[in-house]
């Protein structure tokens, strides 16, 4: 067993609400957030009045009480933050959606997490009133049919006391797991304090830090690493509702960004463009970073730490974060966080393996989950091991290498794709009799979805594809559509992946 070098933090003990609390006493007219795009800000004593209002209208007559849920539908914008905060300040949970997903994704998870209320955006407004169990839309900005968030800013009763349990659901994520389709994981007010504090151990961000938050805030890279993370820490926080390459750079020049969690392809874009003097530590996530593009994006910022991180929905994000300070060499994604234990095991075994030897990579530590919404099954067994389904190993210095997946995921930008849900919506077509799908790799993307289909007649595949378009984000679509005689399965009907692949 291998054991984190760096001193334990403290474990939960607080809610995320009352951290960044912490945060607007000590900074009340600095620049909390700052939305990327018009420049428009909020600062840490704003930041404190809104939550405080937007929670008070909430816990209004038949409003969020504590062990609710509720969902925001939105790309990254300052208001956000505000609303995330407000609902866990009452005991309530947050679940989050992609804001390019299609109205059966949306229902999907809306159904399961049991959110009644959603926040989203003016253009998602009217889908979203038309959502199953949804009671009340709150917009941000103004649209026909939803409370406009303006109206919660100017509420004036009192905000009740702040729910101050560590054990009480904060996040509720989606993550395919190991396998099958997505399920809610269960983030505490515990997992987060805790993560928030072992990445900014390793990460080192204070007050004097701007972040740039590329990343989805409906993904926990952007919702933890880049959002809560620097917020807790009395940092800035830029917020980019969607990534234009050409307009980067300048972003990060404007704002003199210091530090950034980007997947793959957005190092790509910083590497070939100009020099970026004030940024301090990028780390990469979400998908293997090749080596050579990153001793081009090292070479083209040579006064920043560039490193790959590497963690789980199910980890509240974090397991190795680039050490800002002492980083790890390229092709190694960092040491563990304090207060984590790793084991690495032989896959057919479940037998611990030495140095620098392959095998499942197995975790140990307060960010772990809770367990999963509606799912009794877990990968986390009684001694508390997180089973990753990663295949890496760890070096004598303490430097974790993640070579491949166990697991069945595709991973395309980043973003976890399973291939049960998509098989599903294939199935569902009635020219398509059974249908498989793989992850191909990709320069460009990571890995893309490649598709297998078993015709029931003779498939028109543009068709097939306006088809997918209307049930599935783009992100999510296959790249290709392979039509086979039949489908490799066992006797038992599991499908054998690595014979498509």
């Amino acid at each position: 067993m291998w054991t984190s070098p760096y001193p334990p933090v403290e474990v939960g003990g607080t809610t995320l609400p009352a951290l960044v609390d912490a945060a607007i006493a000590a900074h009340p007219h600095r620049t909390a957030l700052v939305d990327g795009p018009s420049g428009a800000s909020v600062t840490y004593a704003e930041l404190g009045r809104r939550v405080a209002r937007i929670s008070a209208w909430l816990a209004g007559p038949g409003g969020v009480r504590t062990g609710d849920t509720i969902a925001l539908w939105s790309p990254n914008t300052p208001p956000w933050a505000a609303c995330m905060l407000a609902a866990q300040r009452l005991g309530a949970a947050v679940t989050m959606l992609n804001p390019q997903w299609t109205e059966r994704e949306a229902a999907t998870q809306l159904v399961d997490a049991g959110a009644d209320l959603l926040v989203t955006t003016p253009g998602l407004v009217e889908m979203a009133r038309g959502l199953p169990g949804v009671r009340q839309v709150v917009a941000l900005g103004s649209a026909p049919g939803a409370v406009p968030l303006s109206a919660l800013l100017s509420h004036s009763t009192p905000a009740p006391p702040a729910v101050t349990d560590p054990a009480a659901v904060a996040l509720v994520p989606y993550s395919s797991g190991t396998t099958g389709l997505p399920k809610g994981v269960l983030l505490t007010h515990a997992n987060l304090t805790t993560t928030v504090r072992q990445i900014r151990a390793v990460t080192r961000v204070g007050p004097a830090d701007t972040v740039l938050a590329l990343a989805p805030f409906f993904h926990v890279l952007g919702s933890v690493v880049t959002l809560a993370m620097p917020l807790a820490a009395g940092a800035t926080v830029v917020t980019v509702p969607r990534l234009e390459p050409a307009t980067l750079p300048g972003l990060i020049d404007r704002y003199r960004v210091t530090f950034t969690a980007v997947p793959p392809p957005v190092a790509a874009v910083l590497a070939n463009g100009p020099a970026l003097p004030t940024v301090k530590l990028i780390a990469v996530g979400g998908a293997p970073l090749p080596l050579a593009l990153h001793e081009a994006l090292a070479a083209r910022l040579p006064r920043c730490v560039v490193g790959q991180g590497w963690g789980l929905t199910e980890t509240t994000a974090g397991i190795c974060v680039p050490d800002r300070l002492d980083p790890t060499p390229p092709g190694t994604v960092g040491r563990l966080l304090p207060n984590t234990d790793l084991l690495v095991v032989a896959p057919d075994t479940g037998r611990p393996v030495g140095v620098d030897e392959p095998g499942e990579l197995w975790v140990r530590g307060p960010q772990v989950m809770a367990g999963y919404r509606h799912h009794a099954a877990s990968p986390v067994d009684r001694d508390g091991w997180l089973h990753t389904g990663d295949l890496g190993r760890i070096d004598a210095a303490g430097a974790v290498t993640v070579v491949d997946r166990l697991k069945e995921l595709i991973k395309v930008d980043g973003f976890q794709v399973a291939p049960a849900e998509l098989e599903a919506v294939l199935i569902a077509h009635p020219d398509v009799a059974d249908a498989g799908v793989v992850g191909c790799p990709d320069e460009r993307h990571g890995e893309v979805p490649v598709a297998f289909v078993v015709p029931a007649r003779q498939i028109d595949e543009a068709a097939l594809a306006a088809w997918l378009a209307e049930r599935v984000a783009p992100y999510k679509r296959p790249r290709r559509v392979v039509t086979v005689g039949r489908l490799p399965r066992t006797p038992a009907g599991k499908l054998l992946r690595r014979e498509l692949r």
